[in-house]
């Protein structure tokens, strides 16, 4: 295919991408249909890069600007049916196959909408870097938002080089991820790297803040440096953003890496399940409690506030359930009132038709 660039002349087989059987199930209409299977690789607002087994395309975007909807918008991961270019200097992008998974996050533009950072992906590595103070609350919101994708979360610990207590570490950090493996690594010593590459699954998607050393851990991975890296201030721990796009890349032992440019925000967008898992042993006590709709800020007999009392939770624990649940009620409120625009609107829109339509056959008499 003649936009294929020179230096992606190479084979790219899609089963590296992830591509499996139940890819070439989902497929199967498509393809009798003519069209190409290809993963996204980067999305913009009008084209995409896409990998297909004899190399890597920008095809187009028909309609981008239909997109109302962030979430119904390309994205990297994304499984796609591509027609093959004709008369135009590109292939089109005719479908997008269902996402299994969805790493989805409040909209950067503070809108009710969401967005989606990363599709089809089976493994979220979380990053906490031991060289910045622990910030457990931001650990549990993106805890929250990979569980509510439908991937395995797994946290992991990175710098460990620069932490003059790890056990310490590792136990406040396990406190806060149940359920989930808590790896303690070092690119630097190496330490840790290789239980971790026994534990990533499939597709595997790096979040976290900047200066995490995400792009620096997805450098081990792939064994070489294909990521940028920068400098972190010695003041706070923050990193520059060193990574600007989403880009897949296979790894030499198999699966897929996701890197994602550091976020400075991470908005819960319909996270109610992910919250559930994450503060799991809330959600347990909570079964216990005198009254079903508890909200264990001051009720008697409250099970979750008796925990907390006795040591088994702590408050800060305790308060960022609380804080992490309102936010995501009013995300949801505000999507609701968004979706309750939208229909009024239509029915506008449809009454105003109808008028103009009687007003002409009025007219017409």
């Amino acid at each position: 295919m003649s936009q294929i660039s020179s230096h992606h002349a190479q084979p790219y087989p899609l089963v590296d991408y992830g591509w499996d059987e139940a890819c070439e199930h989902a497929f199967s209409t498509h393809r009798a249909a003519g069209l190409i299977p290809a993963r996204i690789v980067r999305a913009e607002r009008s084209s995409c890069e896409a990998v297909t087994d004899t190399g890597i395309v920008r095809a187009t975007i028909p309609g981008a600007a239909d997109h109302g909807d962030p979430l119904s918008a390309p994205c990297t991961g994304d499984w796609a049916a591509l027609r093959p270019a004709s008369s135009g200097p590109m292939p089109v992008l005719h479908a997008i196959l269902e996402r299994r998974t969805a790493l989805v996050r409040s909209s950067s533009s503070r809108t009710s909408l969401g967005q989606v950072l990363a599709a089809n992906v089976d493994t979220v590595v979380v990053t906490v870097s031991l060289a910045a103070p622990l910030k457990h609350g931001r650990t549990e919101r993106m805890l929250a938002l990979a569980w509510e994708s439908g991937a395995q979360p797994v946290v992991v610990l990175t710098k460990a080089d620069a932490c003059t207590d790890l056990l310490s570490a590792e136990e406040q950090v396990s406190g806060v991820a149940a359920g989930v493996d808590v790896l303690v690594t070092s690119a630097v010593t190496g330490q840790g790297l290789d239980t971790l590459t026994t534990v990533l699954k499939g597709t595997i998607v790096l979040l976290g803040p900047s200066g995490a050393g995400k792009s620096t851990l997805g450098n081990r991975l792939l064994g070489e440096d294909r990521l940028a890296t920068g400098a972190v201030r010695e003041v706070d721990g923050k990193g520059r953003h060193t990574t600007s796009w989403r880009e897949l890349l296979p790894l030499p032992g198999g699966g897929v890496l996701l890197d994602t440019p550091g976020l400075r925000a991470i908005g819960l967008h319909d996270a109610q399940s992910g919250l559930e898992q994450t503060f799991a042993e809330i959600e347990d006590l909570a079964q216990a409690c005198r009254f079903t709709d508890c909200a264990h800020v001051s009720e008697p007999g409250c099970a979750v506030l008796a925990a907390v009392e006795a040591g088994e939770i702590s408050q800060r624990r305790l308060d960022s359930y609380h804080r992490l649940l309102r936010e995501n009620a009013y995300s949801a409120s505000r999507t609701d009132s968004r979706l309750r625009a939208d229909r009024e609107a239509a029915k506008k829109n449809i009454t105003r038709h109808l008028r103009a339509t009687y007003r002409f056959r009025e007219r017409g008499q």
